[in-house]
């Protein structure tokens, strides 16, 4: 157990969550927008009325945003080989999950989401059913499918539509700590060109993590995969994901394992899975390190481990510590922001615009060692980094196109 001890909440949420959910049959339900409840209601929501928008639509089809729920619309697109901490359940047992998602983007971006749970996980099955039912949504988040599959997925669907397709394990992840790092080593007083970085997980929210902190300015940087660092010795072992991964990663050729690679590091994130960094590995660490230990329930490190081994600031996925590092922070307000902008992308610019904007929702007066991030309820979170997005999408001239 590596002494790591957890405080267990006195409240049961698995019974609880059973409760509620048979008690509502689900979180979602579908509410119109408008009265139905004259017969001009009716002819103007439904026959004859509703040609006119159709013949608007028809005729050029950027109307579609105009006069249908397109707008406001994302579909939240899981497999479920890979939920939450339950691994490969299937789509069907991912439907609370995915429902949950919708209620998220709902609740904290008013944006109207869907689940779309499939009964496959091929590859190009996945990629055609998205592409068939994209016409209804102003955007896709794609959510729990595996690595490296979630890779091809998002590529071949970003270069196929002319909306957001956003796979938010991935990039959600990455926008989220890179707000906490930014943060973190602002109070520091470390430029991020000097700091030098480990990640534990190499998958796809490892991966993106490591794209964004390069996308920082971050040069030192580390990654393991399940079998040690990703190193050019072990090029034969590479899909093409990771050989990416090293063209600007490990740049001084280390080998070994996570003992190795988070020796004399500014910085640790783990993306990876329970009890992987022992204290013994955390005091090699530099002094005053900063330990994001994300994988949940149970973080690679517990904090009180990490504390106790030197690290100045520490967090985790979980609500009960500080600084917990939450998705929710960010994928309402992308969303939320590329949707208003009518943007057909989510570009990096817009994920850096992000993260800069979450971590700027700390005043110098709130930030401490124990807050580099907003709470999930914080007021305007998604608003302000919707308007980042926005105004990243602008900027870029793309929406000129």
């Amino acid at each position: 157990m590596d002494g790591q001890t957890w405080d267990e909440t006195t409240r049961d949420y698995y019974e609880e969550s059973l409760i509620l959910h048979a008690l509502h049959k689900g979180k979602l339900e579908v509410r119109s927008k408008v009265p139905v409840e004259t017969r001009d209601d009716l002819a103007t929501a439904y026959t004859p009325g509703v040609a006119e928008p159709c013949l608007m639509i028809a005729q050029d089809p950027k109307n579609a945003r105009k006069y249908s729920i397109k707008a406001n619309t994302v579909a939240v697109v899981s497999d479920g080989s890979a939920v939450l901490g339950l691994g490969n359940i299937g789509g069907l047992a991912s439907l609370p999950v995915m429902e949950g998602k919708a209620v998220l983007f709902k609740v904290f971006g008013g944006v109207d989401a869907f689940p779309i749970c499939l009964d496959t996980q091929d590859t190009d099955e996945i990629v055609e059913t998205v592409k068939r039912i994209a016409p209804v949504f102003g955007g896709i988040n794609l959510e729990d499918i595996s690595a490296p599959r979630c890779f091809e997925i998002e590529k071949r669907l970003k270069e196929a539509l002319d909306i957001p397709v956003f796979h938010d394990d991935q990039h959600g992840t990455a926008v989220v700590v890179s707000a906490a790092v930014i943060n973190a080593f602002k109070l520091i007083g470390k430029p991020l060109p000097e700091v030098r970085a480990a990640i534990s997980g190499a998958g796809a929210a490892g991966s993106a993590v490591a794209k964004m902190l390069s996308a920082l300015g971050v040069r030192d940087i580390v990654v393991c995969d399940s079998k040690g660092i990703i190193s050019p010795s072990r090029l034969s072992e590479f899909g093409e994901d990771k050989l990416e991964l090293l063209e600007f990663t490990n740049k001084d050729g280390i080998v070994g394992g996570l003992a190795e690679a988070v020796a004399g590091r500014d910085l640790f994130i783990g993306v990876s899975k329970p009890r992987v960094l022992t204290r013994e590995m955390a005091e090699t660490m530099a002094a005053g390190a900063v330990i994001f230990a994300m994988s949940n329930p149970e973080p690679e490190i517990s904090p009180d481990l990490a504390k106790a081994a030197g690290a100045r600031i520490v967090g985790t996925g979980r609500s009960d510590f500080p600084n917990q590092i939450n998705n929710v922070l960010v994928f309402p307000g992308i969303f939320r922001g590329a949707l208003d902008a009518e943007a057909s992308d989510i570009t990096e610019a817009m994920k850096v615009a992000a993260a800069y904007a979450l971590a700027g929702l700390v005043s110098d007066e709130e930030l401490s060692e124990e807050y580099v991030l907003p709470p999930a309820f914080k007021e305007g979170v998604a608003a302000a980094v919707a308007k980042a997005v926005a105004e990243a999408w602008t900027e870029s001239g793309m929406n000129e196109l």
